[in-house]
């Protein structure tokens, strides 16, 4: 376009020339003695055009050798930085695509060429932590680290995803210690901490990780509570050992959160061994409420070594509320097994014969032939307890 423009102003430039040298009979006197020079005033003006023009090309000539050298550089730059581009993205490619070690040498490449060192070390530390090369993984963290600031949280992120890797749970801490130290919290980071709370065994963070992560909606229900079930399993186990201890641990853990079976069963089966028959029932009627659970039905009917008359209360008291959840689990093997269980305890020996033999009657299992066995010795029946000693052996 701009072409086409001066192409039309030229020819309109001799149309005027043209008609003015027509219209015009004056004329150009050029004296210098002795000589005398008389030319149309035309010509003048078209000879004058020409010396401005000749003169304008020179100039633009010489600008032009000037500059040559600056244009040869940004030529040279702009084709250095296009072969560093490319270098850049045939190794992010070959490296999406499993090629690692193509992955790296594109990256060393890229490196070579200065176009975007940064992304072309991490690019190169990926890859060579794929070729298990840690040496040069490491050398080309320490390129990445040199790049500048801007790069720190995509170094420590990748430091800590190869870290995860190796299992290396306190290198992988101190990475994303550090990057959440240099800046806010992202999900991302959350859920690799996570996996190295987890990894490290530090429970406490588990759950503090696990709940903040639940309340951004950032993991599902369902996964948060299985990682907070498993945090409190562990914990819980830990202070296994000291009843006192073990209570006022379990007095810390919200209601809803003991309700969880995995953490239910856990609880009940420590108090249980620890002698705390009243708390243990607690816990498990608080988890079944919440979710009906063959194991807790089965804790159920397990007590703890007491007294026999604190024995045989705790049993009646497990009797009558075992009994209300009949109405609605009346098939229920394991629930007509623990009532089986809790009757002999409370030596209500007809009742405990009737509710083993129903729940034979529904699931074939070792322990209720075994349990429906002592009761039968114990009744004088040692034929028929015989029999359930020999259908408990014959059990997969």
């Amino acid at each position: 376009m701009k072409s086409l423009f001066w192409l039309v102003a030229v020819f309109a430039a001799a149309a005027a020339l043209a008609v003015f040298g027509r219209m015009n009979e004056g004329y150009a006197l050029f004296v210098y003695p002795p000589w005398r020079i008389e030319v149309s005033l035309l010509l003048a003006a078209i000879v004058l055009l020409l010396f401005f023009a000749l003169l304008y090309a020179m100039v633009r000539l010489v600008h032009h050798a000037l500059a040559l050298p600056a244009h040869v550089r940004a030529y040279r730059e702009r084709r250095r930085r296009e072969r560093a581009q490319g270098a850049l993205a045939a190794a992010l490619q070959a490296h999406l695509e499993g090629r690692f070690a193509r992955a790296e040498k594109e990256a060393q490449r890229a490196w070579d060429e200065g176009g975007a060192p940064g992304l072309a070390a991490l690019i190169g530390a990926r890859a060579a932590h794929q070729l298990r090369q840690f040496s040069r993984r490491d050398q080309w963290l320490e390129r990445a680290a040199a790049a500048g600031e801007s790069l720190q949280a995509a170094r420590l992120m990748t430091q800590a995803e190869m870290a995860l890797e190796e299992r290396d749970f306190g290198a992988a801490r101190e990475a994303l210690t550090a990057l959440h130290e240099s800046g806010p919290k992202h999900i991302a980071t959350l859920r690799m901490l996570l996996r190295a709370e987890r990894g490290a065994q530090n429970w406490e963070e588990v759950l503090r990780i696990a709940s903040m992560l639940a309340k951004r909606d950032a993991i599902a229900p369902a996964v948060a509570e299985e990682f907070k079930a498993q945090a409190y399993v562990e914990i819980l186990g830990r202070v296994a050992a000291d009843r006192r201890g073990y209570e006022e641990r379990l007095r810390r853990i919200p209601a809803r959160d003991q309700a969880l079976p995995r953490v239910a069963v856990t609880a009940a089966r420590h108090l249980t061994a620890l002698g705390n028959a009243a708390l243990a029932r607690e816990i498990v009627e608080r988890g079944l409420a919440h979710e009906w659970n063959g194991t807790l039905v089965a804790l159920y009917g397990e007590l703890p070594e007491l007294e026999a008359p604190e024995r045989a209360r705790e049993a009646v008291a497990r009797i009558e509320r075992a009994e209300r959840w009949l109405s609605d689990h009346a098939e229920d093997p394991q629930l007509l097994a623990a009532l089986g269980r809790l009757c002999a305890a409370a030596e209500l020996w007809g009742k405990a014969q009737r509710y083993l033999e129903a729940a034979l009657s529904f699931e074939q299992s070792r322990a209720a032939h075994l349990d429906l066995a002592k009761l039968l010795e114990r009744l004088g029946r040692p034929a028929d307890a015989q029999r359930h000693v020999r259908g408990a052996a014959e059990m997969p």
